[in-house]
């Protein structure tokens, strides 16, 4: 597991900005943290890294937002997801394979995340900007 301390947005878009330089093209990077933690941000960070330019938002009515650069890139929001059945109506499981897929509360569908996802957990620090952001599932950052 890695961990790293970030002070502003740009630290936190900058490790999604390593991250994004490793990834092959399906990945399944789950993101853990509390409401206003930084998952959108580090969304934007990984998806300006791989060309899908900056305009990334929090999918929370859409559900999933898709993004188009080097690779496919499928924007999860889980939050509202309580059952089996609300996850099937998102579409998850065809996603799967056809793209990076990135989910925000993905807590809320830990039965479904495959063994070899990314587990990106990330928290509020002290300060206003403080964010501590841990790695589980690529070591090579």
């Amino acid at each position: 597991m890695k961990e790293f301390i970030c002070n502003s947005v740009e630290e936190t878009k900058d490790i999604a900005s390593r991250i994004a330089d490793r990834l092959k093209g399906t990945e399944v990077i789950a993101l853990f943290g509390d409401l206003g933690a930084g998952k959108t941000a580090f969304t934007s960070g990984l998806c300006g890294a791989l060309g899908c330019g900056d305009v990334v938002s929090s999918p929370t009515f859409a559900l999933v937002n898709e993004y188009s650069g080097k690779y496919p890139v499928y924007h999860f929001d889980m939050y509202r997801v309580n059952s089996w059945d609300d996850l099937y109506s998102t579409g998850f499981f065809d996603y799967i394979e056809n793209g990076i897929l990135v989910i925000e509360w993905s807590e809320n569908i830990e039965g479904a995340l495959p063994d070899d996802c990314i587990r990106i957990t990330i928290t509020k620090g002290e300060g206003e900007c403080e964010r501590h952001i841990s790695i589980d599932g690529m070591d090579d950052i």
